[in-house]
C-alpha cells in the first residue's frame, strides 16, 4: 500500500474505533445518531477493502480469464453479461425487502446498541460472507439454484430436504413481507392510494420502454418518478375528498387485494410490470436512503432509545417475547444475514455477470449497501419517543383502542406519553390513529418524517414525508412479494414438472397460472392468518418468519462450507463454517424455545394449551374478544409449531448430511468430485477498474 492510502486507512479506523468507543461507553446521557451512522460506514470500509478481498483472493481466488455462464450460455433470455453497475442495482433491488426495514424497528425494543452490533458484524463476518461465495459458487456451477446446488454437493437425501425446506420457507416469507405491507395501509386512504397507483405507473413504464420508446430508459425514469410523486401528492387530495372511503380498507380487504395483484404479477409478462417496478424500486430505495443519512447528518437527531433495555434481558418485551439470545438474531435477520438472498445469489444474478472478480463488488457490497438500510432504520426507530414506539408497537390487546388506554398501557411499561401526544402525533402525519400500527412500517414511516421534516419542509411537510415514506416501504416490500411469487412458481413448476412434464414447461400457460394460484394461496394463508389473528399477525408470525428465513442460512453456508472442504480448501472451511455454527446455535435455541417453552407469550404449543383450556372452561382470555377468536389463536399456534418443528428437522437432515460429507472429503486423499463446470476461456474484455485485480488465480 502506498503512504498515502496507508494514512487514508488509518483514519478511517481511526474514526470508526471513536465512533464505536462513543456508543459503547456513553450511559445516563443522549447521543447524536450521527456516531452511529459513523462507526457503520467506518466498518463497511474496512471490511470491503480487506476482509472481502482476502475472501476473493485466498478462498475463492476468482480467474477472469474464465468464461462466465452468462458468457458461455448467453441466450438473451435469462444468461446475458451485464454491466457491473446495472447488475449491483438489479441484485441490491432483488434482496433488500422488508427485513431490514422492519426487523431492526422491532428490535429497537432491546436498545440500539445490540441491534447495531448484530448489524454491523453479522454482515462483515456472515451475510454477505453467505452472498458473495453462494454467487462464486453457483456461478462455477451454470447458474443453479441453492436446492440444486444442495442436492449436487451434499448428496440425494440432504438435497430433497432443501429443497423442501427452501420452497416451504419462501411461502412463510411471502406471507410475512405482505403482512407487513397490510399493516402499514390498513385504513389509510392515502397510502392506499399512492401504492395503488404504482402499478398503473409501472405498467406505463413498462409499454414505453418496451413498445414505445425502446431504450428510453433515462427519459423513462424522469417520467416514472414524476408520477410516482404526484401519487404521493394525489393521496393528500383523495384522503380529503368523497374518494377517501373507497380506498379506505380493512387488513382483510387489503390480503385479498395483495393475493390478487401477486397473482397477475406472476403470470404477466416480466417486462410488463415486474421489470419496471424493479427498476422504479431501485431509484427509490438508493435514493431515498441517501437522503435519509444526510438527513441524519444535518438534523444530528437524539437516540432516544436506551443503549439496553431492560427487555433485552427480562425477554417480556411487548412487541415480542424472548430473551437477547436468540431472539434478537432472528428477528434482525436481512441487515445482518438472510437465507433468502442465497435464493437472488444462485437465482437470476450468477446467470448475469460478467467477470468473476466482480463477485466481490456486487454479492459482498449490495449487502452492505442493505446492512446501512438496517442502520438508517433502526436510527428512525430509535429517534422517537420510547413512549410513541411502544404506542404503536404493542399489540392491540394490550393497548386498546382509545388514546386513554393506550398512554394507560404504555405508562404501565414503564414510559409516558399523554391521550393528548398520541392525538396530535396522528394527527401530524394526517392519520386516523397510530395505535397499535404494529408491523414495522408505521413506526418507521414516522421516524423518517420526523428527520425528513427537521432538514426539508418543517413541520408543515411531515405528513408528505410520512406517506412518501409509506410508498417508499411498500415498494421496497412488494419487489419482493411478487419477484418471490414468481421465483416460487418456478421451483413449483419444477417440481410438480417431474410428475407430469406439461406443467414443468414455463412457456404452457395452463401451468403457469395452475402453479401461480397455488404459491399466492399458500402464502396469502398465512397472510391473512396474520391480519385476522387476535395476538397481533406480525407479534405472531415475526418470529417464525426470523427463523425460518435464518435456517435458509444454515442450509446455504452448509453448501458453502461442504464445496469448500470438498475443494482440498479446509484451511479456509472457517469463513462459511464460523457462521454456519452461530446460525445453527441461534435458530435451533430459538426453535426450540418456539416448541418446548412453557411460557404461552414464547412458545407456541403453550400458547395453544393455554387458549384451549380457556375454551374448555368457557372463558375468553384477553386480547381475543369471542370464542371464534380463541380458536383462531390455537390454531395458528399449532400451524407455526408445527412448521417451525419441521423446518428444523429438514435443516438438520441437511447439515448431518453435508457433515458425513466433509469427513469423508478430509479423510479420502485428494479433493472429491465437485459439479463445477469444465474452465472456458472467455472471449470478452472488459477494461480494469481502478483499484480492481480483473485477473485471479485459477483454482
Amino acid at each position: 500500500m502506498a503512504p498515502r492510502s496507508i494514512l487514508l486507512w488509518a483514519v478511517v479506523a481511526l474514526l470508526g474505533a471513536v465512533a464505536w468507543g462513543v456508543l459503547a461507553l456513553t450511559r445516563g446521557e443522549k447521543i447524536s445518531a450521527v456516531w452511529l451512522v459513523v462507526a457503520a460506514l467506518g466498518s463497511y470500509a474496512i471490511a470491503y477493502r480487506f476482509y472481502s478481498r482476502f475472501i476473493a483472493r485466498r478462498v475463492l481466488a476468482p480467474d477472469d480469464r474464465r468464461a462466465t455462464p452468462a458468457e458461455r450460455l448467453e441466450d438473451g433470455v435469462d444468461f446475458h453479461p451485464t454491466d457491473k453497475r446495472v447488475l449491483l442495482g438489479h441484485h441490491f433491488a432483488a434482496i433488500a425487502g422488508a427485513g431490514p426495514l422492519v426487523g431492526p424497528v422491532l428490535a429497537a425494543q432491546m436498545g440500539y446498541l445490540p441491534g447495531t452490533l448484530w448489524i454491523v458484524a453479522g454482515v462483515i463476518f456472515a451475510g454477505a460472507v453467505q452472498d458473495m461465495v453462494v454467487l462464486f459458487l453457483s456461478m462455477r456451477r451454470d447458474g443453479k439454484s441453492l436446492g440444486q446446488l444442495a442436492r449436487d454437493e451434499i448428496g440425494r437425501a440432504g438435497g430433497a430436504a432443501a429443497l423442501v425446506a427452501v420452497f416451504a420457507i419462501m411461502i412463510i416469507l411471502l406471507g410475512v413481507l405482505a403482512l407487513v405491507v397490510v399493516n402499514a395501509l390498513a385504513h389509510s386512504p392515502w397510502g392506499t392510494f399512492s401504492v395503488a397507483m404504482t402499478i398503473p405507473i409501472a405498467l406505463f413504464m413498462g409499454f414505453w420502454m418496451h413498445r414505445i420508446r425502446p431504450g428510453r430508459v433515462v427519459e423513462t425514469s424522469f417520467i416514472g418518478v414524476a408520477l410516482l410523486l404526484l401519487a404521493i401528492a394525489g393521496g393528500s387530495w383523495v384522503q380529503n375528498s368523497s374518494l377517501a372511503s373507497t380506498f379506505t380498507l380493512s387488513p382483510t380487504t387489503l390480503v385479498f387485494c395483495l393475493v390478487g395483484y401477486g397473482f397477475v404479477a406472476s403470470v404477466l409478462p416480466v417486462w410488463m410490470l415486474l421489470a419496471p417496478r424493479d427498476y422504479l424500486s431501485t431509484f427509490m430505495k438508493i435514493g431515498t436512503i441517501a437522503l435519509l443519512a444526510v438527513g441524519v447528518v444535518v438534523a444530528a437527531p437524539v437516540l432516544r432509545a436506551d443503549a439496553v433495555s431492560d427487555f433485552a434481558t427480562s425477554g417480556a418485551g411487548p412487541v415480542f417475547a424472548g430473551s437477547l439470545f436468540p431472539f434478537l438474531f432472528v428477528t434482525v435477520t436481512c441487515g445482518a444475514l438472510s437465507g433468502f438472498h442465497a435464493l437472488i445469489s444462485s437465482g437470476t444474478t450468477p446467470k448475469l455477470i460478467q467477470k468473476e472478480s466482480q463477485v466481490r463488488l456486487i454479492g459482498y457490497g449490495a449487502m452492505l449497501m442493505e446492512s446501512f438500510v438496517a442502520i438508517m432504520a433502526l436510527i428512525a426507530a430509535a429517534t422517537l419517543e420510547p413512549g410513541l414506539y411502544y404506542a404503536m408497537n404493542a399489540p392491540a390487546g394490550l393497548l386498546g383502542t382509545t388514546v386513554e388506554s393506550a398512554s394507560h398501557a404504555v405508562a404501565g411499561l414503564g414510559f409516558t406519553i399523554t391521550p393528548d401526544q398520541l392525538t396530535q402525533a396522528a394527527r401530524s402525519v394526517e392519520e386516523q390513529t397510530l395505535i397499535a400500527r404494529s408491523g414495522g412500517a408505521p413506526t418507521l414511516a414516522v421516524g423518517m418524517s420526523e428527520i425528513f421534516s427537521g432538514v426539508f419542509g418543517g413541520t408543515a411537510m411531515k405528513a408528505f414525508w410520512y406517506h412518501f415514506a409509506i410508498m417508499f416501504e411498500a415498494l421496497f416490500i412488494l419487489t419482493t412479494v411478487d419477484a418471490g411469487t414468481r421465483v416460487g412458481r418456478f421451483m413449483l413448476q419444477d417440481m410438480l414438472g417431474n410428475v407430469w412434464k406439461p406443467v414443468g414447461r414455463v412457456n404452457w400457460k395452463p401451468g403457469i397460472w395452475l402453479c401461480s394460484g397455488l404459491v399466492v394461496a399458500a402464502w396469502g394463508y398465512f397472510l391473512y392468518t396474520g391480519a385476522t389473528d387476535p395476538l397481533g399477525g406480525i407479534n405472531q408470525l415475526y418470529p417464525l418468519f426470523g427463523i425460518a428465513n435464518q435456517l435458509l442460512a444454515a442450509i446455504a453456508l452448509s453448501v458453502c462450507t461442504t464445496v469448500l472442504v470438498k475443494s482440498g480448501k479446509l484451511r479456509w472451511a472457517w469463513v462459511t463454517g464460523v457462521p454456519l455454527a452461530w446460525m445453527v446455535a441461534l435458530t435451533f435455541t430459538a426453535g426450540w424455545q418456539k416448541i418446548f417453552s412453557d411460557d404461552p407469550r414464547v412458545g407456541f404449543f403453550a400458547q395453544r394449551a393455554k387458549y384451549a383450556d380457556g375454551i374448555d372452561a368457557g372463558r375468553v382470555l384477553p386480547p381475543a374478544k369471542t370464542l371464534d377468536d380463541m380458536h383462531t389463536v390455537v390454531t395458528n399456534s399449532t400451524v407455526d409449531g408445527v412448521l417451525i418443528a419441521l423446518f428444523l428437522l429438514l435443516v438438520a437432515v441437511v447439515i448431518v448430511n453435508a457433515g458425513v460429507v466433509c469427513v469423508r472429503a478430509v479423510r479420502v486423499p485428494g479433493t472429491l468430485p465437485t459439479t463445477e463446470a469444465p474452465y472456458v476461456a472467455s472471449r470478452i474484455d472488459v477494461p480494469e477498474q481502478a483499484g480492481e485485480e480483473l485477473v485471479g488465480v485459477r483454482s
